[in-house]
């Protein structure tokens, strides 16, 4: 069963619509002890990230996700959240991978935010993107990206740089798209973390 974990920074209507739909069991989690109920987690989140580390942090999860041992999913600003530091807001983040999340740079040909679909390409095998072929279109919101890490790096995309489109280290994972939001293949995602 998959735990989500609330801290007033997240889109939680689409992600939940989405998980009914595949039919996976979720609940929610807003305690240390929730964490118990859940065979994994998904972080969520929308808007700010140093917002939504400062909202994070009050609600006292923070030292528990730390310590998580089963399979964790980072969702946008969730996925962010994961990475050391922020541009945005100057934030000091979980430091679960020690990499950046930095702001795309405005110019004519590519406009801020990065919004709408794009094509990811994998670096390495993993059942998270089991029957999602090279080169999937997945849906983008978002002005920061996370610095291309071969080391972490799952997927690329290409947004007037090459950027981590997802994250993997040990039971950690974090996509910067919305899986909710990108289809089939977004489905099929879902589908594959709640089997790993």
């Amino acid at each position: 069963m998959t735990g989500i974990i609330l801290y007033g920074a997240g889109n939680i209507f689409s992600l939940t619509a989405a998980l009914e739909r595949l039919s996976i069991p979720y609940g929610f989690i807003n305690s240390q002890e929730d964490f118990k109920k859940f065979d994994r987690y998904i972080i969520p989140g929308v808007g700010h990230a140093g917002a939504a580390m400062d909202k994070l942090e009050k609600t006292g999860l923070v030292p528990a996700i730390k310590e998580l041992k089963k399979p964790t999913l980072g969702i946008c600003v969730g996925m962010q959240l994961l990475t050391s530091y922020s541009e945005e807001g100057n934030s000091d983040l979980l430091n679960i991978f020690p990499i950046k999340t930095l702001r795309f740079q405005d110019s004519a040909d590519y406009k801020v935010p990065h919004t709408g679909w794009n094509q990811v390409y994998p670096e390495k095998d993993n059942p998270l993107f089991k029957n999602i072929p090279s080169g999937s279109h997945f849906y983008f919101v978002h002005s920061y990206f996370i610095e291309y890490d071969k080391t972490y790096t799952l997927l690329s995309a290409n947004y007037s740089t090459e950027f981590s489109a997802s994250i993997w280290h040990d039971n950690f994972y974090g996509v910067q798209f919305h899986p909710e939001k990108s289809g089939v293949y977004g489905e099929t995602l879902l589908t594959n973390f709640s089997k790993l």
